[in-house]
């Protein structure tokens, strides 16, 4: 489905998602127009899902990265959902199976509100927490 210069301009696009078309070209031998083409397939497929940004959140008031995982004790999955949906400090969410039901990354200004969020999840079941010290990478 990929070949060689359609990971060639992902891997660009990772790294720099602003770059311009003409520029990943150069780079992987290309018109522009050629790139835009590839581009626009990749989304069609499905395979680019789209642009984003890479924000500092401890420079936005959220420094506190903790990782929750919940291990249900209720069968209210949906409600667990309807609860994560609408937190603005659960960044990422994800049903797994293996250790635990959910694993969530979360987000917080202070560790009270990530105690309310706690205190929140625990009607449906418990929760295993690691902060993150430091990103590696």
């Amino acid at each position: 489905m990929l070949d060689q210069t359609d990971t060639a301009i992902l891997g660009l696009l990772r790294e720099n998602a602003r770059m311009q078309w003409k520029e990943i070209g150069e780079q992987v031998h290309l018109t522009g127009q050629a790139v835009a083409a590839r581009i626009a397939r990749l989304q069609e497929l499905g395979v680019l899902k789209g642009f984003t940004i890479a924000v500092d959140a401890a420079k936005l008031g959220r420094p506190l990265l903790a990782f929750v995982t919940v291990f249900m004790m209720s069968t209210d999955h949906q409600g667990l959902q309807r609860l994560l949906a609408g937190e603005a400090c659960v960044e990422e969410a994800h049903r797994v199976n293996g250790e635990g039901c959910y694993w969530l990354r979360v987000r917080c200004a202070t560790p009270e509100e990530l105690t309310g969020l706690l205190d929140r999840i625990q009607a449906f079941g418990n929760c295993r927490v690691n902060l993150s010290l430091a990103e590696v990478k």
